[in-house]
């Protein structure tokens, strides 16, 4: 179950990884225990790797990322996915306009060398109508698609849908319904969201010119 999204096969076995900057290395572990019984696999596969960087200081953690792709790598041949759980831990601070700048050039560097795709996870701010600070403000300028992961309101299921897509418009892009599934033990794909209907698009319309006014303003 890929929660209503689909994901290109890695039939090369490249290296997949996974840097956590936020949980534990016991809750890390629990996450990785998840993730094998979603792919209803018993052990994960040589190719994917994790790495908990919580326990690093937050200047080393960026080299840790850049030294540990470098190695995997040429030990699998390519780079298939790179995850970056908690983005923001990598720099003192999520308003510092000339560390965020430098970040978010730094892996479009390292996309552009290893030829991948780097999916980058950061809270919303409080207001909840954009990504948190100078960080998600280059983020939002500079990523080729940005997806929100929000509860709705009066309903057991949280929502997935596109904020900005670089070669279309997230209008197009249907909503998911995702939700807890007590048997599985893990959240599930629960469907489209009906009525993708104006009301809605309306709110996404707003929510995406008020981040471009805010940039450019």
């Amino acid at each position: 179950d890929t929660l209503g999204t689909e994901i290109a096969a890695n039939t090369a076995g490249h290296a997949v990884l996974l840097y956590d900057t936020e949980q534990s290395d016991a809750q890390l572990y629990r996450n990785l225990e998840l993730i094998a019984r979603r792919a209803q696999c018993k052990t994960l596969a040589p190719w994917f790797k994790a790495y908990a960087l919580v326990g690093m200081e937050r200047k080393d953690r960026l080299q840790s990322i850049l030294q540990s792709m470098d190695r995997l790598y040429y030990e699998h041949g390519g780079i298939h996915l790179v995850v970056i759980d908690g983005i923001a831990d990598l720099v003192d601070g999520v308003n510092d306009e000339e560390r965020a700048v430098e970040l978010i050039d730094e892996l479009f560097r390292l996309s552009g060398i290893y030829q991948t795709c780097i999916v980058c996870v950061l809270h919303l701010s409080p207001s909840g109508y954009k990504l948190r600070g100078h960080l998600g403000s280059e983020m939002s300028r500079k990523a080729s698609g940005i997806l929100s992961v929000e509860k709705e309101t009066g309903s057991p299921y949280s929502i997935v849908k596109a904020l900005k897509v670089r070669e279309g418009s997230p209008l197009e892009v249907p909503t998911l319904l995702i939700g807890w599934d007590a048997e599985a033990g893990h959240h599930t794909f629960k469907g489209h969201k009906e009525g993708a209907d104006s009301t809605s698009r309306t709110e996404r319309k707003i929510v995406e010119l008020r981040s471009v006014a805010t940039q450019t303003f």
